[in-house]
């Protein structure tokens, strides 16, 4: 049995064997890493290894799992740090992204909530790494005389807050920066809800990006709005939320 390729079937058990705590077989061997060779070669290979003391048969007629002198074989010769260092990274990069695109939408979830308890009107956010906008407030609003006198009104800005996909095209449109925009009843790009006013800013949270604003009827306090609303954004830039 060549060295090379009693390296490459103990890595093979003890690899296999980490995955899945199952003893491991010949066949497993050749069908998951492709050894060129039969399966009676594979066994007894196996047979050299765990004479040799690296494996051993934790059960009559069971494939073999590695011994402690197979493991320390394993650590100071066989296994790949180098490709473990890049798979580590790599792992870590994308749970690192992961954390900070669930932090930046808890944060963004605690403005809006601030920002809705602030006005009278309703809140809301788009959402960062992620085709949502989150709403608070769409009850009180609701509440408001202009929708409880008029439930069709009130019917109307419900499908459109709802349509999601169509709300953030519409949003789209909108030309947003860090100065609030305020647009008035038919100059809103939101179409079915010319009824509503709506206020928009820019906001930027740990390199995430998006909208954040106030809508409600046009019967709204448009000056005390702003002011909240830019102050609720920047305390979410600050990292204060």
């Amino acid at each position: 049995m060549s060295d090379d390729r009693k390296n490459q079937i103990l890595s093979a058990i003890i690899e296999h064997f980490v995955q899945t705590a199952e003893p491991v077989g010949s066949k497993t061997i050749i069908l998951t890493y492709n050894f060129k060779v039969s399966p009676a070669t594979v066994r007894n290979d196996m047979a050299d290894l765990e004479e040799a003391g690296l494996i051993m048969q934790p059960h009559t007629s069971a494939g073999r799992v590695p011994t402690d002198k197979g493991y320390r074989l394993y650590v100071d010769e066989l296994a790949d740090f180098s490709m473990a260092q890049t798979l580590a990274h790599k792992t870590l990069d994308s749970l690192l992204h992961q954390h900070r695109s669930e932090n930046a939408k808890q944060r963004v979830h605690e403005a809006v909530a601030l920002l809705s308890q602030a006005s009278p009107n309703m809140a809301f956010a788009t959402i960062p790494d992620n085709n949502r906008t989150f709403f608070m407030g769409f009850s009180k609003m609701l509440r408001q005389p202009e929708f409880m006198d008029a439930p069709l009104k009130a019917s109307q800005v419900m499908e459109v807050i709802e349509d999601q996909s169509h709300f953030l095209s519409s949003l789209g449109k909108i030309e947003v920066d860090s100065e609030p925009k305020i647009l008035i009843g038919e100059e809103n790009a939101l179409q079915g809800i010319e009824s509503c006013s709506i206020i928009l800013t820019h906001y930027t949270y740990d390199g995430y990006e998006g909208i954040i604003g106030i809508l409600g009827p046009k019967r709204m306090p448009y000056a005390y709005n702003t002011a909240v609303l830019t102050q609720v954004r920047d305390l979410l830039e600050a990292k204060q939320i």
